[in-house]
């Protein structure tokens, strides 16, 4: 692997990190990113098309697609793994034009999340599904801070440290699942 393909970037994440991260690149998160799956990102469209404020500020804010299993003993949270993203592309242009930064999950996008992705500059990273025991030993802190009633799906705070993502599709919209087929 190239040096140049390693990055470590804080979260929340600048506009100058997103602009300046390219497809294929490994990137370690720290800082402070949220859970936020189908249920959740449902009832934030709802809010929005009431006219109602969101749980979170989505400005340079990094949304990671996962509903925890239970914590055990003695850790914040219990296996982490990503879920499907393609089952959010309805909601992520609307969250991206609100400042949305990076989203966090696996698998394809829409051409309409692409799109988004481009015009603010943003990021979508792929975590790799299956390692979620390994990913949970990045998150050293898990707080649920709205939809508590979701259960797994409810909207949580993460405090991770060197938290490992490929950057699939950059602010750029150079999609790694594209240029690896070819």
């Amino acid at each position: 692997m190239r040096s140049d393909m390693e990055k470590y970037i804080k979260a929340p994440i600048s506009d100058e990190d997103a602009k300046n991260l390219r497809s294929g690149d490994y990137v370690y998160i720290t800082g402070t990113i949220y859970t936020a799956r189908d249920a959740a990102h449902k009832r934030m469209a709802e809010a929005l098309a009431e006219g109602k404020p969101l749980p979170i500020d989505m400005k340079n804010n990094i949304i990671y697609y996962m509903g925890p299993s239970p914590a055990r003993e003695g850790r914040p949270i219990g296996s982490a793994g990503p879920t499907t993203s393609s089952r959010m592309d309805k909601y992520a242009p609307d969250l991206l034009d609100l400042g949305l930064k990076g989203m966090i999950g696996k698998g394809k996008r829409s051409d309409a999340v692409k799109a988004a992705i481009m015009r603010n500059g943003a990021v979508y990273f792929a975590a790799v599904g299956g390692a979620g025991a390994l990913l949970s030993q990045r998150i050293k802190s898990s707080e649920v801070i709205a939809y508590d009633d979701l259960g797994t799906e409810a909207i949580r705070r993460l405090e991770v440290e060197n938290f490992p993502v490929i950057v699939v599709i950059d602010s750029e919209g150079n999609n790694l699942y594209e240029t690896a087929v070819k």
